[in-house]
């Protein structure tokens, strides 16, 4: 009788053992070549998409949650990496970290338009709107009042021009001196108190607030960039190519396919980002003829603190190598220098 009533166990048991290591989910993500999708259903210029031949594209990382099974073989592919969920959104809550994604798209959209605005010598218009608050530290007097996403728009009434106007009106304020702050959430407007502190590990003194410019660009020539579901930075360079093609009519792209990755900066500098190897995979893939990559600084101190380091175009071109692609990996630090690449190529 224990035999009969063992064997059947044993095998709904491991049944369910190869259930979990196939499906059970781990507190753990997968980081993998993501899509290479075309920017014209996400730009219109003057009302129009682009309709012209070829594809400027944006590039993605993948990212799934592991199990016991996807977990083992990431670790024998080269372009999978098995990252914690800090690792991902850091000690942020979702929404919080959301809100942050949200924050980096709408400023890299703002310096695309900028930018492509600023190259094709059309007219637009950069208004500072307020603080963006990126983190409030547990210290800080506004913990439970400001949240992340909030925008500081005045403080005892003063206006400023850039959060550098904010810092050097606070900075002469003593610790403990308390001060009114106007902010936004959501569009509704609101005020509050908070005291100056002093900084943790710093021998500066302030609100306890991480913070940058939030700006709005508004343009004679209309253009609309919608990003959908896409968050964060790293298609910044591209959006701005794909909005200076329609402004210009340069046809700088004769039908090809051409993609990348950066950060777009203020004036101009096409920024690090983060996956840059799976990024090569998902454009080779997408049949990318060429692909632009950042090629950050490497300093001495960089290279004294980890001899080994590969900037992101170094990264790039030895992922290219790896796959052996055809794609070409160009180099860039500059949005000028992707625009004379592809005049000149």
């Amino acid at each position: 009788m224990k035999k009969k009533w063992l064997r059947p166990f044993l095998t709904v048991l491991g049944i369910l053992l190869v259930a979990a290591f196939f499906l059970l989910p781990l507190p753990q993500y997968i980081e993998q070549p993501g899509s290479a999708e075309s920017l014209k259903p996400f730009v219109t210029v003057d009302g129009q998409h682009d309709q012209k031949k070829g594809d400027y594209m944006l590039v993605t990382v993948g990212i799934r949650q592991a199990t016991a099974f996807s977990w083992l073989m990431a670790q024998t592919n080269d372009f999978q990496e098995t990252v914690s969920r800090q690792d991902l959104m850091g000690t942020a809550d979702s929404a919080t970290y959301d809100r942050v994604q949200e924050y980096y798209m709408t400023n890299s959209i703002n310096n695309a338009i900028t930018q492509a605005y600023r190259a094709a010598k059309k007219t637009y218009q950069v208004d500072f709107l307020g603080i963006y608050v990126m983190e409030v530290i547990p210290t800080s007097s506004l913990a439970g009042k400001i949240q992340v996403g909030d925008t500081i728009t005045a403080v005892d009434g003063h206006h400023f021009k850039n959060n550098q106007g904010f810092i050097d009106y606070l900075k002469n304020k003593k610790i403990g001196a308390q001060v009114t702050i106007d902010y936004l959430r959501a569009k509704k407007s609101a005020t509050t108190t908070a005291k100056i502190i002093a900084l943790p590990g710093t021998k500066r003194h302030g609100l306890g607030i991480t913070l940058t410019d939030r700006t709005r660009v508004t343009t004679k020539i209309p253009v609309k960039i919608d990003a959908g579901d896409i968050g964060g930075p790293s298609a910044g360079m591209m959006f701005s190519l794909q909005v200076y093609e329609q402004l210009t009519g340069n046809q700088l792209r004769r039908g090809r396919k051409i993609a990348g990755t950066g950060t777009i900066a203020a004036d101009g500098t096409v920024g690090a980002i983060g996956g840059i190897d799976k990024k090569v995979v998902a454009a080779d893939r997408a049949g990318a003829t060429i692909f632009f990559a950042p090629d950050d600084p490497v300093t001495k101190a960089i290279k004294r603190a980890d001899p080994d380091y590969l900037n992101n175009y170094q990264t790039a071109k030895k992922a290219a190598k790896k796959i052996g692609t055809k794609m070409k990996i160009v180099p860039v630090k500059k949005f000028n220098d992707v625009l004379t690449y592809l005049a000149d190529n």
